[in-house]
């Protein structure tokens, strides 16, 4: 653990109170929403300005000690869990929203903004941050900016990486960058600015961020459709993108359905047992496209890949069939899942689940497993659900063994072995599945420069040499 000499002169660093050593703080700024680790930070120090954050960096250069990023903490690789004496930096005062350009349709905001303030931030404005997902009321834009952030409407809008214009950045060795400065079109050279993003943190920190923003959609509308197996979702999918445009495409299966109707506030989407379902969104911008959505569920289910469905016909109606999908990873959340964050190609998802599935079932065939994600962009996240009656150590122990089995299969669908969590510590010995050994070694060279001491988040991404 840090020196208390060494505390008390991070104390003089930031404002009075800024710098917190209680076991409750402790506790709390030191883990993320995983639970493979128990938080054991040395110190929390909250910045508010830049120049704080410089002198944190300087200072903790001087030690030689580790600093840990944290946001709102809802990351799923502990890539923000403090778990060996590290110091928090939380920016949980670094939240304003600085400035806000109508014309270029851009907002400057300190790493600290939650998703959600930025989202209705742009909808004052008459705009809409596209960026989206389950844990936008608590993720903080810098923690988005770490993961390079996914969600639900990467369809249509992309990662993160794509509404970043500009970051300010403090590197490992105390250095503030100015990374593209809001361009478009910006052909001198490297994008640092792309290096920091999704670098959870082991370069630097990134402390402001000018985010694009775009157009508000027109009557989104979302239908949910009951499958008869999962093979049918594709071509369902495919005849959908075919004729609109559309915004998401999810899928669950009926064992996710089953535990998001348990909780009993959430009404059914229809009667009809189905053991897959699509939701699938799009703008019904006239009464054209609204035919055109349901002449293509006619279609479906003419084809017999579909057999019930149901479509909004209100913004309250919208909310609870989006309700179906969001509120899973919350839901089963109570049965300590063991999760899995995996993405290949869109064209091989049916056979990349199967075998996935089938692998699962053999090896645990006592274990209840949930099926959701983005079909529209390949990611699908695979829940292990820990049985009552034993241990999470036990149960995570028991998970891990199938993992080989499990990023053999992504390695060999030349796939992802995290699609939007991030590699953090649960993922770093599994890197090599979804990276060159040449690759890996760039990465490192990388850190190197940027983080010559290494106190920048280590341990993350890359496991500890």
């Amino acid at each position: 653990m840090t020196h208390p000499a060494v505390i008390d002169e991070l104390m003089t660093l930031v404002d009075p109170g800024k710098v917190l050593t209680d076991a409750a703080s402790l506790e709390a700024y030191g883990k993320d929403w995983t639970q493979h680790y128990p938080p054991a930070p040395s110190a929390i120090v909250l910045p508010k300005t830049i120049e704080q954050v410089q002198a944190i960096v300087a200072w903790a250069n001087r030690h030689r000690i580790a600093l840990v990023p944290s946001g709102g903490r809802t990351g799923l690789s502990a890539g923000a869990v403090a778990a060996n004496g590290e110091v928090v930096v939380a920016f949980d005062y670094m939240n304003q929203v600085l400035a806000f350009n109508a014309f270029d349709r851009t907002v400057v905001c300190q790493p600290g903004v939650v998703t959600r303030q930025l989202q209705q931030f742009a909808e004052e404005h008459g705009l809409y941050y596209p960026v989206d997902f389950a844990s936008s009321g608590s993720s903080q834009i810098g923690g988005n900016i770490g993961t390079n952030a996914g969600g639900i409407k990467v369809i249509r809008y992309g990662m993160t990486r794509n509404w970043v214009a500009g970051l300010k950045v403090v590197t490992g060795k105390g250095e503030l960058l100015e990374l593209n400065k809001d361009l478009i079109k910006n052909a001198t050279g490297y994008d640092l600015r792309q290096l920091f993003i999704g670098a959870e943190g082991t370069l630097g920190f990134v402390v402001e961020a000018t985010m694009r923003l775009d157009r508000a959609p027109r009557n989104l509308t979302a239908m949910v459709l009951g499958t008869p197996d999962f093979d049918s979702i594709m071509p369902v999918l495919h005849a959908f993108q075919g004729r609109l445009d559309l915004t998401a495409f999810e899928f669950f299966s009926d064992k996710a359905l089953a535990k998001v109707m348990g909780r009993g506030d959430v009404p059914p989407p229809f009667d009809t047992d189905c053991p897959f379902y699509a939701l699938l969104e799009f703008e019904a911008s006239n009464e054209d496209v609204a035919n055109e959505a349901l002449a293509t569920f006619e279609h479906c289910v003419e084809q017999g890949w579909v057999l019930d469905g149901v479509m909004s016909q209100s913004e309250t109606q919208l909310k609870n069939l989006w309700k179906l999908r969001e509120y899973i990873s919350e839901t089963i959340s109570h049965w300590t899942p063991y999760k899995n964050d995996i993405s290949v190609t869109v064209s091989k998802v049916p056979a990349f689940l199967r075998e996935i599935d089938a692998i699962v079932a053999e090896h645990y065939p006592d274990y209840e497993v949930v099926w959701y994600g983005h079909i529209g962009d390949g990611n699908l996240h695979l829940n292990i659900l820990k049985p009552d009656d034993m241990s999470k150590d036990a149960f995570f122990a028991s998970c891990a063994r199938v993992n080989k089995w499990v990023f053999e299969i992504v390695e060999r669908y030349n796939g992802s072995i995290s699609a939007e969590h991030g590699v953090g510590m649960t993922k770093r010995d599994y890197l090599a599945y979804s990276r060159s050994p040449e690759e890996i070694a760039c990465m490192k060279a990388i850190k190197a420069v940027f983080d010559p001491n290494g106190i920048m988040n280590p341990g993350k991404i890359f496991a500890p040499e």
